[in-house]
């Protein structure tokens, strides 16, 4: 009895004096709190900091993978693509990437696409890939494109020159070579290209700036030249086709299904293919965050709850002196915010100075990337994942300030002399 009196009298002090406590700022106390482990502090930081640049990153990845892949296809410079029949996955490869899918088309397919009102303006392609000893001890493959400089420069126009300029004669044997095929071969205007299986040889008259796109890598030809060396004269390998601006593209489609021997792909349906190939990797990649997520909130529990119990008697003791459930809650509340932030903070620095390694490493890993960056990350996304994270930091701290707000002053004084 002589105890519990002894105690009853300290929690009902003047109220000034709970005024006075609840002035000294609570994330003082909750820092200095959370310094007494520094170990365990740092380690919930770190988990926490783990799940915050996964989540950016995986966001970035969302946002810049979609959005190189638009910039692709726009610096197409058409719309729709028509192939010969084949693999599908082929016909975008060979426009995407500068695939070897040569399967040939009679140009008198022209005729029949201009048809269609729908139709702003065409440009025949015929690619031609050849074997080249001299790259390497085991060779390697240069990718010629045979284009019409009255049209092809137009849809590209977004291409600019480094040095020269297009073919003047669109009969001669003249190339026009992308920034990365003139720096792997050391050519610049003025030089000869060999190709000596056949022995031709094409005057270099223009070098491409880098534009980031799959023309880099292009080594450009007039189609009349290439259709003649190579045999081919009177087909073409691909047709790009400009649709008008108010134009049904779909309706076109639709018409051009009914041409025979001949493959419709749409930009759109390439940008739909792609995106369902990287599902799985983007499925892969939100498991590991829900994992990294998972272990946060764990670390963060552990935390804040060992600190709890650790402390069982001094939160009595606070509560004694005037300090309400709710004060104590807060008090614990903000220690999560604290780690929250710390960790949050961290993880978005780690993924902002990472961004090129992941990106790097997401392109060994997808089977089909686009250029420019993959993992677009800036202060908006930045803010949105912190927001995420104390979201779930404070749902996570939930129970640990519950069980401190609970807190009997009198069992936790009394088992301090137990």
């Amino acid at each position: 009895m002589g105890t519990g009196s002894k105690f009853s009298g300290m929690w009902h002090l003047p109220f000034s004096l709970r005024e006075l406590m609840m002035k000294i700022s609570v994330y003082q106390v909750a820092y200095k709190n959370l310094l007494r482990k520094k170990t365990r502090t740092a380690l919930t930081i770190l988990g926490i900091g783990l799940s915050a640049w996964v989540l950016t990153s995986l966001f970035g990845f969302n946002r810049g993978y979609e959005s190189a892949l638009n910039k692709d296809i726009d610096n197409m410079g058409f719309q729709v693509l028509l192939t010969a029949k084949g693999c599908p996955y082929e016909a975008a490869t060979l426009m995407l990437k500068g695939g070897t899918g040569l399967r040939y088309m009679s140009e008198s397919v022209f005729a029949d696409i201009l048809k269609n009102e729908e139709v702003e303006q065409i440009t025949p392609m015929l690619m031609q890939a050849v074997f080249d000893p001299n790259k390497g001890e085991s060779g390697g493959i240069s990718a010629y494109l045979g284009i019409d400089p009255a049209t092809f420069p137009a849809m590209k126009s977004f291409l600019e020159f480094r040095q020269g300029g297009w073919f003047r004669d669109p009969e001669s044997r003249e190339a026009v070579m992308g920034y990365e095929a003139a720096e792997l071969e050391q050519r610049e205007v003025g030089d000869a290209i060999l190709i000596p299986e056949m022995n031709l040889e094409f005057t270099v008259v223009g070098v491409l700036a880098r534009s980031g796109t799959q023309d880099d890598g292009t080594i450009f030809v007039p189609i009349r030249t290439l259709q003649r060396d190579f045999g081919q004269e009177g087909n073409v390998t691909a047709v790009g086709i400009k649709v008008k601006k108010e134009a049904n593209i779909a309706l076109l489609e639709n018409k051009l299904y009914d041409l025979p021997d001949v493959q419709v792909v749409s930009m759109a349906q390439v940008k739909t293919t792609i995106m369902s190939l990287v599902s799985t990797a983007k499925v892969m990649v939100f498991s590991i965050a829900l994992i990294a997520i998972l272990i946060a909130m764990l670390g963060v529990i552990n935390t804040i709850l060992m600190s709890v119990f650790e402390r069982f008697q001094e939160i009595g003791i606070i509560k004694s002196m005037g300090a309400m459930p709710w004060d104590v809650f807060r008090m614990i509340w903000t220690e999560t915010v604290i780690l929250c932030l710390l960790g949050g903070g961290l993880g978005i620095a780690v993924s902002f100075g990472l961004a090129k390694a992941t990106d790097l490493l997401i392109r060994r890993l997808l089977p089909y990337t686009p250029t420019g960056s993959l993992v677009a990350i800036d202060g908006r996304l930045a803010l949105t994942t912190l927001g995420l994270i104390l979201v779930i930091g404070l749902l996570s701290g939930i129970y640990p300030a519950w069980r401190a707000a609970r807190v009997r002053p009198l069992e936790s004084i009394r088992s301090e002399g137990d």
